[in-house]
């Protein structure tokens, strides 16, 4: 009896570890943590920059917004950009108010000041924002999560 009894623990024992072969590692006790699940790629994402304007950096207002970063949305579905976010990596910050980008299209962040139209939105500052030298613009949404970011120069790609 007690041979029919070690083969059904046998056979219980190896249910279960068939049973968990195909769960995850964190799901069958034997890791630590599970996969980090993955997110899907934001439509909405940095476009061309232009960071070192044209001609002499004199900081006229003609000069500052030839200094621009494009946003671009690559959905059909528009998207509303109220509290994302454009920054460079020595901290200026620039917030999107209440803007509908409709799919397939993008709009140009300029430095200098004007009046934001569907096309061009502007910061209204009075110095450049991207270092010629090498920078990096980072786009996050409203959650302050980075949804896209481009360097460029010495320690960019």
């Amino acid at each position: 009896m007690s041979r029919r009894i070690s083969r059904i623990a046998v056979a219980a024992g190896a249910a279960a570890l068939a049973a968990t072969a195909g769960l995850p590692a964190a799901a069958a006790g034997h890791g630590h943590h599970a996969p980090a699940p993955q997110h899907s790629r934001s439509a909405v994402v940095l476009g061309a920059i232009q960071y070192d304007s044209p001609g002499r950096d004199d900081r006229s207002n003609r000069s500052l917004n030839a200094e621009w970063v494009t946003v671009k949305n690559t959905g059909r579905l528009p998207a509303n950009l109220k509290g994302w976010t454009l920054s460079d990596k020595s901290g200026h910050s620039y917030r999107f108010g209440n803007l509908r980008l409709n799919g397939h299209s993008q709009i140009r962040i300029h430095t200098g000041t004007g009046h934001d139209n569907r096309r061009d939105v502007y910061q209204d500052r009075r110095a450049y924002v991207w270092d010629n030298t090498g920078d990096t613009a980072t786009l996050r949404n409203d959650h302050r999560r980075t949804v896209d970011a481009q360097s460029w120069g010495r320690h960019g790609h």
